[in-house]
Order: structure tokens, then sequence, then C-alpha cells
């Protein structure tokens, strides 16, 4: 702890424009609720001598950044995740966050005694503010011990949490006796990581509000039960990650839904299984229901053994207008043949008999070409 002032006292000296205040408040269309930005980092302690440490950084649920133990370095995992940040700032603020992660274990590891913490343990710390900040309130640094609640930064002190008991007031009472310390706190929750936020939002605009419209369908899982199905509905290649989904009947949800985790594809957009255990007679007249940014309020509903009706209406559309044409074409083949024949018995009628069987050429050629269009339509 008591290297911790001189380094802060450092960063304050060598990374004055990084602490310039920018009012900057871009908006983010695409989330409905306020992103965060949040720095998370965990410190597992074996001994007195071995501690790994994990730092990483987070826009909301996508990860951004990411620490270099080995090269002392932030790695940034996305085109824009540097923001609009200078170079200089940026450099400063690794500066500090070298030392920082340098000096931390050892700090700990000092008031490991006085602090009650017994080998081994893990801190885990959590960091960040809320887009479009309008209060204080809205930035957060959060620490938990062997993953509890233990303490946390309000207003301009430390606080303990809740349950913590003395070992979160001892931790409190050292932390908040370094004035510089809690200054440093404040720059960062209120100034530098509402500027960063807003930088990234800016920067990341593009990528962040990306609306791509799910694909979904519905299968049948392994039976979980005699006279019971398992029905799965898969949604397939959405952005954002925000996406409901229920199994339905009617318009009353079903509360046995289960709903699996959202994994990754490897083009940025989600995938998600929904399942819902059913006896096999009441699986009639369930729906898939999917809502989702993208879809415009038009939801997705899938009927459990159900045909839908536009594609039966569009091939039924298909299939009428093929044996249209073929019936219309056949008639004029048929006319074409008697025209031509009178033409050749009576040579008088040679000029407008020639002008009509050209015509019903013309018009077959036409007819020809629909065919072909609607054909390749059908092999799709």
């Amino acid at each position: 702890m008591f290297l911790l002032p001189m380094l802060f006292k450092g960063f304050l000296c060598c990374g004055a424009s990084v602490l310039a205040l920018q009012v900057l408040e871009p908006r983010h269309p695409a989330a409905e609720e306020p992103l965060s930005f949040r720095i998370l980092q965990i410190s597992s302690f074996a001994n007195h001598s071995w501690v790994c440490t994990h730092g990483s950084g987070w826009l909301g649920e996508l990860q951004t950044h990411s620490w270099d133990n080995v090269l002392g370095t932030i790695r940034f995992l996305l085109p824009w995740a540097q923001g609009n940040f200078s170079k200089e700032e940026l450099k400063n603020i690794q500066a500090f966050l070298k030392l920082y992660f340098h000096s931390f274990p050892q700090e700990v590891q000092a008031f490991s005694s006085q602090l009650q913490f017994e080998y081994p343990f893990e801190l885990q710390l959590s960091l960040g503010c809320l887009s479009r900040p309008v209060k204080a309130s809205e930035s957060f640094f959060n620490g938990a011990y062997q993953g509890s609640d233990f303490l946390s930064f309000q207003g301009n002190s430390w606080t303990p949490s809740l349950g913590a008991g003395s070992q979160a007031q001892n931790a409190c009472t050292v932390l908040n006796h370094y004035r510089v310390i809690k200054e440093i706190v404040e720059v960062a929750l209120y100034d530098i990581c509402p500027r960063f936020l807003a930088g990234l939002l800016q920067a990341g605009k593009s990528e962040l509000e990306r609306q791509v419209k799910p694909e979904a369908w519905l299968s049948k899982g392994p039976s979980p039960g005699p006279g019971r199905l398992l029905l799965i509905c898969h949604i397939s290649g959405f952005h954002p990650k925000p996406v409901w989904v229920m199994w339905m009947r009617g318009e009353q949800e079903q509360q046995a839904t289960q709903r699996g985790d959202i994994l990754p594809h490897a083009d940025g957009t989600w995938y998600l299984r929904v399942t819902l255990d059913v006896a096999a007679g009441e699986a009639t007249g369930l729906s898939c229901r999917v809502k989702h940014s993208s879809l415009g309020g038009h939801d997705i509903i899938l009927y459990w053994g159900g045909i839908s009706i536009v594609p039966t209406l569009i091939c039924l559309m298909v299939v009428v207008t093929l044996v249209l044409l073929v019936v219309v074409d056949s008639l004029f083949k048929k006319q074409r043949k008697s025209f031509l024949a009178a033409d050749t018995q009576d040579p008088r009628n040679s000029g407008p008999q020639l002008c009509l069987a050209q015509d019903l050429w013309i018009k077959d050629r036409l007819l020809e070409k629909w065919k072909t269009s609607l054909n390749q339509l059908w092999r799709r």
C-alpha cells in the first residue's frame, strides 16, 4: 500500500493529458439499455511467493481488451478498441497499468496478515462506468474476496460490503488512509472511464449498430422419457446479442422453457437454442416466438408440426402459373398450325397470314422465356 501513492502521483504528473475531461455523449440506438465499460481483474494468490493475475476490458458483454502479463502491454482485441484516445494517452495508461499490476500483488501480500487473508485466496475487482452517465453513482468499483462481495468505492471513500465482516472493515480503513489513492480512483471512475467509453461507442458505432436478422427452425431432441417430447427452437446468425425467445401456447408463455447459452459464430453473430420438455399429446398448438431488434417489431413465430401457409401459397401459385402457360402455349400452337394450313391453300391471304404467324411466333418466344424463368424459380 505504501508504494501505490507514489505510483499514482507519478501517473498524475506524466498523464495530465489523460485526465482532461471532454464532454462526449454519443447515442447508442442499437442498445435498449445504457452500455457499460468495465475492467475486470482476477488475482489468485497461492502462497507468499506465487500469484497469477488476469486483466480484461469489456464493453457490455463484448471483450475489447486484455492485459499481456509477459509483455506488460494492453491487447486491443478489436480494430476500434483504442477509442478516440491519442497514442500519448494510451501510452500513459499502459505505463500506469504496468506499474499497478507489478505492485498490486506485493502490496496485498505485505498486508495479507493484517487483513486476515488466508492462503490460498482470490481477489476479484470490477470497475467501470455506464454510457451517458448523469450522476456519479453510475460509475462503480467493487471488490470481492473468495467470490463474495468485500468492499466498494462509494462517492469518495471505501465502504465494506454488508456481511463482509471485520476483514473488509480493516481493508477499508487502510485504503481510506491514502488520500491520493482515493483521488486517482475518482479520476479514473468519473473522468477517464466516461470519456473512454464515449470514444469506444463512437469508434465502434458501425459494428455496435449492425443489425442482422436471425434464422430460426424447429427440431426434436432425444426423448426425455416415455410419452414425452423435447422440442428445440434454434435461432442463429443474429446481431446484436440481446434476443427474446419463448415457447408459447397462443399468447401464453410456457414457463418450462429452458434457454441455453448464447454462443458466438466466427462472423460475430450469435446462436441460441431454447428447449421445452412436454408430453407428446400436448405438443400440438405450441409455437416458438422470437423477438429481436433487427426484425422491426415483426416477431418470428414457428408452429410445432404445422405447415407455414406462405411457402404453400407460393408453391401453389407457381404450379397454377405453369399449368396456365402450358395450356396457353398449346392453344397458340394449334392456332398457328391452322393459319399456316389456310395460308398454303389460299395464296391471296399470304400477307395477313404471314403477319399473324410472325405475331404468334413472337408470343411463343415470350412464353418460352416465361417458362424458363419460372422453371429456374421452381428449381430454387
